[in-house]
């Protein structure tokens, strides 16, 4: 039974969502959060990337950027930009990308859920991401951001939102710099709040779609609030953390491409010997992007291949074998090309399917070698390895488009 309840959103006044709102803390650099904020006192990074109002030489996890978070937080509040609904309400977020729409529940899930596993992970977290934003949260007493989740298909819920949307206008309406379209609105009507909660309890999980540090610190936050109160009810916010629930249906992954600095003391000769081992290798016209399981792109030396991956060389009936970020890394990355751990080699780089092929040959014909270009990993294999209990490799899912920051905060 997942818990999933209304809260009392601290968010834009009315005409200054566009202003506030940001993309996520974690996919932009200091340097270009900076230039992200120029000139603009609203906008949210001054909140969750609060060292870009510090000097450079400030270390970035440094407590006087988390004080700093905070008193900016207080700053905007109080001058009126961002306010508190004196309710507890739903809201619905949807985000219209290149046509595609993805539409979700605005509300708070619960910690306990999180650690008897109702709430499901497919990643593992990295210990120093994590201590950054339990700072935030806990400097700022609120969950700044909100994780990314998702559930199987509910027409109840289907149904709750397009009727809402149908007889009601957006609180916020508009379109970010990247193109992406955006619209809030707020559930005022409290019973359908209460239906909607009902609804949830009837779900068996719920699963991280993005945002497991956020998760995994929310839920830090609120164990060590428990401790500090020594007795608590279970209905203290602390207990609960801000997510956006959408439908699996909705959701859209990209590919998630590795480029790698070199050849592993191979000629390319010798690297395509290796290769064809455990892949049919056919040479492309032009650029590579597969569009089924089992194949990729390899950009090297000014030329385009094609790989499929044989049959015999990984286990079908495994979930996380059959993955294709697992086949390349346990047939090539490996074995050949020495990458044994990805999450800390400093040979291999990861680049998001949004930034398009043209990144991936400018890198492997400059700093790096070769690239390889990925066949998206489905919502259904996310599911299927989240249910398992087993773990993704690193870098196998990009969701597009990121959640908007500064549209919604939970206090605690």
């Amino acid at each position: 039974m997942a818990q999933f309840k209304p809260f009392k959103s601290v968010r834009p006044k009315e005409g200054l969502a566009e202003k506030i709102a940001s993309l996520p803390y974690d996919v932009m650099s200091r340097k270009e959060a900076k230039k992200m904020a120029e000139g603009n006192a609203d906008s949210f990074l001054h909140i969750a990337r609060s060292e870009i109002d510090l000097d450079d030489s400030v270390d970035p996890y440094d407590e006087i950027v988390y004080k700093t978070a905070k008193m900016n937080l207080d700053s905007i509040m109080n001058r009126g930009s961002l306010i508190q609904d004196r309710e507890p309400k739903f809201y619905i977020y949807r985000q219209i990308m290149w046509g595609r729409v993805q539409t979700g529940i605005v509300g708070c899930a619960s910690i306990d859920d999180y650690l008897d596993d109702t709430i499901r992970k497919h990643e593992l977290t990295r210990v120093e991401k994590e201590i950054d934003r339990i700072n935030n949260f806990d400097h700022c007493d609120a969950h700044t951001e909100p994780v990314f989740l998702t559930y199987r298909k509910n027409e109840k819920i289907n149904s709750i939102i397009n009727d809402w949307i149908k007889n009601n206008r957006p609180v916020y309406e508009f379109t970010s710099d990247d193109g992406i379209s955006h619209f809030v609105w707020d559930i005022s009507d409290a019973f359908v709040n209460r239906t909607i909660e009902e609804i949830f309890k009837t779900m068996d999980y719920l699963y991280i779609a993005d945002g497991h540090h956020r998760s995994a610190s929310s839920v830090k936050v609120g164990l060590k609030r428990r401790e500090d109160a020594g007795r608590y009810s279970g209905e203290e916010e602390f207990n609960h953390f801000l997510a956006v629930a959408f439908p699996d249906e909705d959701l859209y992954i990209m590919d998630y491409n590795r480029l790698v600095k070199d050849l592993n003391g191979y000629t390319s000769k010798e690297l395509f010997t290796e290769v064809r081992k455990n892949f049919i290798v056919e040479v492309s016209a032009g650029p590579y992007k597969p569009r089924e399981k089992h194949t990729y792109g390899m950009y090297l030396e000014g030329k385009w291949y094609k790989l499929t991956a044989k049959p015999q060389s990984f286990d079908n009936d495994n979930v996380i074998e059959r993955l294709d970020v697992s086949i390349l890394q346990n047939n090539l990355l490996g074995p050949i090309l020495g990458i044994k751990d990805p999450r800390t080699d400093k040979r291999i780089d990861f680049v998001g399917g949004i930034r398009g092929l043209e990144e991936l040959m400018e890198r492997a014909d400059q700093d790096m070698k070769v690239a390889f270009v990925m066949c998206p990993t489905t919502i259904e294999d996310l599911i299927s390895v989240a249910d398992s209990g087993k773990i993704m490799p690193p870098k196998s899912t990009w969701f597009e488009p990121k959640l908007r920051s500064g549209l919604f905060i939970h206090k605690f």
